[in-house]
């Protein structure tokens, strides 16, 4: 699932200053959508680059001469049925909104609708069975219709959740453990909008069991083609990757954030290994470190297992020597060995049962913190196939 966060910036915002100042916040925050009048169309492509929805200024016209710019989406629901200007009939069948929904001309594409009790329930699902996108605002912020609707949609729509904070937009994407698809931002305040970004990315970001590996090897091996990875983000003393000789079992190593007498701390920076280890990205995979240049995603993670992704800026590949570290831990199998190649430097640190420890302090016995996931892969994909490593 593929999260989105849209920023509501009609005229019931106010006028266009106020408007502009929403959508600009949610570009820089970068939101996917906003959400405003047919009307502001032309004036919000030139502010920036975001997908534009728009109410349709009548359901009954479609604009023709092309002249205008167009929305990559238009909404009912607005001054109609879905939010209650218009009463909705007895007979859903004589629904205008639903009418324009179901259109062979395809002149809408995503419903709104304000659920003013359960009628409107009912209303907002049969909207879902035709629209692509499906906006429903709870009034009184109350949980429950999200949930009833997230469990009947399914993935009919994409469901869009109504909210004010940052906090209702968290959950709204914890609802029922699956979550709304996306949620619909209503506020000024640049925080709110940039927290709902946030719970967006944070929604959609894996939390990995970690377990610890015990030390069995610690030794010098020569000289070999090391990589560091220079990120387009800072990290925090408790991140790092996860990199590895062997794709099932990745060692923990810290970034350079912390104060070394040699060098300054690099809070970008993580020396990963040689060229051949692999590391672990935002989709789940491994790539090989020889393989990563500028504008490829790398996954950060924390001791905690907490993951993100970070944009690598600059690969550094120089000779350097090596330390070969080994472990190993219980598995369902028996023992299993695994291992890596890393610089051979007193501010490259691992994570360990006792913290943060530099490998040139490491010794058999220690345990390090490991990712381990017992798969084989091809070209960093996990496949169902007996492969080898040792």
């Amino acid at each position: 699932m593929t999260r989105t966060v849209w920023v509501k910036a009609d005229g019931a915002v106010g006028d266009w200053e106020a408007r502009k100042r929403r959508i600009t916040t949610a570009i820089e925050a970068g939101a996917d959508w906003v959400l405003v009048d047919e009307a502001d169309v032309a004036s919000v492509r030139e502010l920036g680059d975001v997908n534009v929805a728009a109410f349709l200024a009548d359901a009954d016209v479609v604009d023709g001469d092309g002249d205008e710019a167009e929305a990559d989406a238009y909404f009912v629901g607005k001054g109609g049925e879905g939010d209650g200007t218009i009463d909705l009939p007895d007979d859903f069948s004589g629904s205008a909104d639903l009418t324009t929904l179901r259109r062979r001309d395809d002149r809408a594409q995503g419903a709104y609708v304000r659920v003013l009790g359960t009628e409107y329930e009912a209303f907002a699902e049969e909207a879902a069975d035709a629209a692509d996108f499906t906006v429903v605002v709870g009034e009184d912020w109350s949980i429950i219709p999200l949930e009833n609707l997230i469990a009947r949609v399914g993935e009919e729509t994409h469901l869009i959740a109504g909210a004010t904070t940052a906090a209702e937009a968290r959950t709204a994407f914890e609802t029922l453990e699956i979550g709304a698809d996306g949620v619909l931002i209503d506020a000024d305040s640049p925080d709110e909008i940039r927290g709902a970004v946030e719970a967006r990315d944070a929604a959609d970001r894996e939390t990995l069991e970690l377990r610890h590996a015990e030390v069995t090897a610690v030794e010098a091996t020569g000289m070999a083609d090391r990589v560091c990875i220079d990120t387009g983000s800072l990290m925090d003393g408790d991140e790092g990757m996860l990199v590895g000789s062997m794709s099932r079992g990745l060692f923990f190593v810290h970034a350079e954030t912390a104060e070394s007498p040699y060098v300054e701390s690099r809070p970008f920076r993580v020396n990963a290994g040689a060229v051949h280890a692999y590391v672990r990205n935002p989709e789940g995979g491994t790539n090989y470190l020889a393989e990563l240049s500028s504008g490829d995603e790398v996954q950060v993670v924390d001791t905690d297992g907490h993951t993100r992704e970070a944009i690598v800026g600059r690969v550094k590949i120089e000779k350097r020597p090596m330390f070969r570290i080994q472990a190993e831990l219980e598995t369902d199998d028996g023992v299993d060995r695994i291992e890596t190649l890393i610089q051979n430097a007193e501010t490259v640190k691992v994570a360990t049962s006792e913290g943060r420890k530099a490998v040139t302090d490491l010794e058999a016995g220690d345990e390090a913190l490991v990712y381990y996931e017992d798969v084989a892969r091809h070209f960093g994909e996990a496949v169902e196939e007996s492969i080898i490593e040792k």
